[in-house]
């Protein structure tokens, strides 16, 4: 009894900070590259990913490296997963086979949601897998979600 009574004076749960927010946005990133066909054909830690800078709309609050660290340790944090390196576009990549290129672009994905008790604001993430030096994608994906506004 006195449990059902204390867990209905708890308020609505905090809203995560935008770097937990993204966290859970690069692990669940991760998760469709490591599962995506191109990479499922060889082992994972044979594989080198390489990161080019990500899109990020400009209504959020979050700037380019927040997205790219987080997609960067999402992938890191994958058991017996692929090497991971940021990529410019100048750099030129080798040759080597197990090579990608992840092309990501973060789009806000429509107009603000009004809760009782927040904002939360839409998003696309768009991701891209390509060989370097192709721009033709062998496989890409669409994660929706939302942020909540005060995490922002």
């Amino acid at each position: 009894m006195i449990l059902a009574i204390t867990g209905c004076a708890i308020g609505p749960e905090q809203p995560q900070t935008v770097r937990q927010a993204l966290l859970a946005l690069g692990q669940s990133a991760a998760e469709e590259v490591i599962k995506s066909p191109p990479l499922e054909a060889t082992s994972l830690r044979d594989q080198v990913l390489l990161l080019s800078p990500p899109s990020v709309d400009g209504s959020f609050t979050i700037d380019q490296p927040q997205l790219q660290e987080s997609l960067t340790r999402g992938l890191l944090g994958t058991e017996d997963g692929p090497q991971v390196l940021d990529w410019q576009p100048g750099d030129t990549p080798s040759e080597h086979s197990g090579q990608w290129l992840i092309d990501s672009r973060l789009i806000a994905d429509g107009p603000r949601l009004r809760l009782s008790d927040r904002e939360l604001l839409p998003y696309r993430l768009e991701l891209r897998l390509r060989r370097p030096g192709d721009g033709a994608a062998q496989w890409s994906t669409v994660i929706n979600g939302a942020f909540d506004a005060d995490a922002l």
